[in-house]
């Protein structure tokens, strides 16, 4: 096969990891963020301490990690199938994508989150703050850089999980690897393939860790301060 066959091959299959990995992204932080923060608040100590709920989320989080992806595809079949018409393809594979990825991601969130200085929410607390105030005004802000690698390290796991996915037509790049690497024994393609992956991942982890850099200086220089920093009242007109 020569360079401009694979090349033919290899674009659409990787605009189709890229659309996967995205829409798995996208739910798994608007789903996992606020799981993360629910076993928080929830948890002993926490704004809104309740013991039982936190147990149940904890159960259902524990539960979703331990199960292995190939294993969650195949249990999800009629239900991605309800949900997107079709069990093939990178919308279908979007679907277990995002339901494997989202109580890992909540994991690092919660992790993440632990990590802010109680002192800065009893702070808010004692300035008449509740607890959406806390957490929009402290834990999100000083968790950021974290977060931010959490992201990071979720796609990178993503784009894992979409080459397994290739398996059982999901399309993407696992799935031409499998085609092509595989079944027709094209040695030289399938390891083409593991290099443009093993290049997407290090320029996502490069980019991530840039981020996460400026994230850290800026809270470093000050960002504390003026998230608790007083409002001073607007000035009167003299007179």
């Amino acid at each position: 096969m020569t360079w401009d066959q694979m090349w033919e091959l290899m674009r659409p299959a990787t605009v189709e990891t890229f659309q996967m990995v995205g829409v798995a992204t996208l739910a798994t932080i608007l789903l996992g963020l606020p799981l993360g923060l629910l076993l928080v608040l929830t948890d002993r100590g926490g704004a809104l301490q309740n013991l039982p709920v936190n147990r149940v989320v904890g159960t259902v989080v524990n539960i979703g990690r331990s199960l292995p992806f190939v294993i969650l595809m195949v249990a999800l079949l009629d239900f991605t199938r309800g949900l997107v018409g079709t069990t093939l393809g990178w919308q279908a594979a979007s679907v277990p994508l995002a339901i494997g990825a989202i109580p890992f991601f909540a994991r690092l969130v919660e992790t993440a989150v632990r990590e802010v200085d109680s002192g800065l929410l009893e702070a808010v607390h004692a300035m008449g703050g509740g607890t959406w105030t806390a957490v929009r005004k402290v834990l999100l802000p000083e968790s950021l850089p974290a977060l931010v690698s959490s992201v990071v390290t979720t796609i990178i796991a993503l784009i894992a999980f979409s080459a397994m996915a290739g398996t059982v037509g999901g399309g993407g790049l696992g799935t031409l690897a499998v085609n092509y690497g595989y079944l027709r024994f094209e040695t030289a393609f399938m390891w083409v393939i593991v290099a443009e992956l093993v290049i997407i991942v290090t320029v996502i982890q490069l980019a991530g860790d840039l981020v996460v850099r400026r994230l850290s200086d800026r809270g470093r220089s000050g960002g504390r301060a003026r998230l608790l920093r007083p409002r001073r009242p607007a000035a009167t007109p003299a007179g």
